[in-house]
């Protein structure tokens, strides 16, 4: 067991100490579940409240915030300094590929770079081209044509379909499937015939797709992946599909043919986008907003379907109060049926 002083933490993250510095660290731990011996952090003031029941031994905040009954370390980057802690305690592994494997099927006609490794049981096809320092790790299954860039890394089991086309520094994850068959059908006679998927992938420099993310190949041309977008775990994008540098898509979002996007849009966890419009530049679109409109630069939507948050506030606050309203209703129904019989009763008169 890796063990330190709080003192001696202190001083690997550069920071300031306001507590007892003899104070003994075994460990690292989220809030929740920290004990005595453990160091955990709190990025922001508006978190504290998670303190109350917290256990840990000592607690890293930022400069300025002060919490009283922990010692703590204050940092100017609490994210950077706890990654140097987590890192002493739960020292990096490295699981980067080494060599060529033997076990590993080659076609005669693959291009490779300097420094390539490539692992047990992977398949790379005819023309393929790899670029200097690429891993490709057991498993991975590389199609005729495609060509990887310089540095990237192919984790186990991903699946590049034919012609795709990977930039430089790009992390593909375990069980990605990059060139897939978009979902085009021709129906006209009543059934579904495959429409030609002749198109291909794209993938820019400094990209990163999560495990099981789908990305499916054009009818014609290429669907196109910006530089610098990353895609997190379980995120499917259709055929024709142009996503602009920088974006962030959550995990269970779903774009549907034919979408573009501008740069440094974020989609949070389960946005669905409808087919054939645009997202422009810098929007922000919350959990499970459901897109069926292109959106305007700067836009920051949420709900189904998507509206500016203060106007979907509105509405669900509108939709709390229907059964207040609906009560208030039946009783000016009978107010209003009351006075019609009165009003038509000669008696009443």
């Amino acid at each position: 067991m890796r063990s330190r002083s709080l003192a001696e933490l202190t001083e690997m993250v550069g920071g300031e100490l306001h507590g007892d510095g003899e104070i003994i660290i075994n460990a690292v731990a989220p809030i929740q579940s920290a004990t005595s011996t453990d160091i955990t952090f709190l990025e922001r003031t508006d978190r504290k409240n998670l303190l109350k029941k917290c256990q840990a031994g000592a607690v890293i905040v930022p400069f300025g915030i002060e919490i009283e009954h922990f010692a703590i370390i204050q940092v100017a980057n609490v994210l950077e300094s706890f990654k140097k802690i987590v890192n002493y305690f739960s020292p990096f592994r490295d699981e980067s590929v080494k060599g060529i494997s033997e076990r590993a099927s080659i076609h005669p006609a693959v291009i490779m770079g300097e420094g390539v490794s490539i692992g047990d049981f992977a398949v790379i096809e005819a023309d393929v081209e790899l670029g200097d320092n690429v891993q490709i790790h057991s498993g991975v299954l590389i199609r005729a044509g495609s060509k990887i860039g310089n540095d990237s890394i192919l984790f186990s089991n991903a699946v590049l379909y034919r012609n795709t086309i990977v930039g430089k520094r790009a992390i593909i994850h375990s069980g990605a499937v990059i060139g897939a068959f978009g979902f085009g059908y021709d129906s006209s006679d009543g059934t579904h015939k495959l429409s030609p998927q002749l198109g291909n992938v794209v993938i820019g420099d400094d990209v990163e797709i999560g495990s099981c993310s789908t990305i499916d190949r054009a009818t014609y041309g290429s669907t196109i992946i910006g530089d610098g977008t990353k895609i997190d775990n379980l995120v499917m994008i259709a055929h024709n599909c142009k996503i602009g540098k920088y974006n962030l898509i959550c995990a269970h979002t779903g774009i549907a043919g034919s979408t573009t996007t501008g740069d440094n849009v974020t989609m949070a966890g389960r946005v669905g986008v409808r087919d054939h419009v645009h997202i422009g530049s810098r929007a922000v679109l919350g959990a499970m907003a459901g897109i069926m409109n292109n959106v305007a630069e700067d836009a920051n939507l949420v709900g189904i379907p998507a509206t500016p948050v203060a106007e979907q506030f509105r509405i669900q606050s509108t939709i709390a109060k229907l059964p207040e309203m609906r009560k208030e209703l039946k009783e000016l129904k009978k107010i209003v049926e009351k006075l019609s019989n009165t009003k038509n009763d000669p008696k009443q008169n």
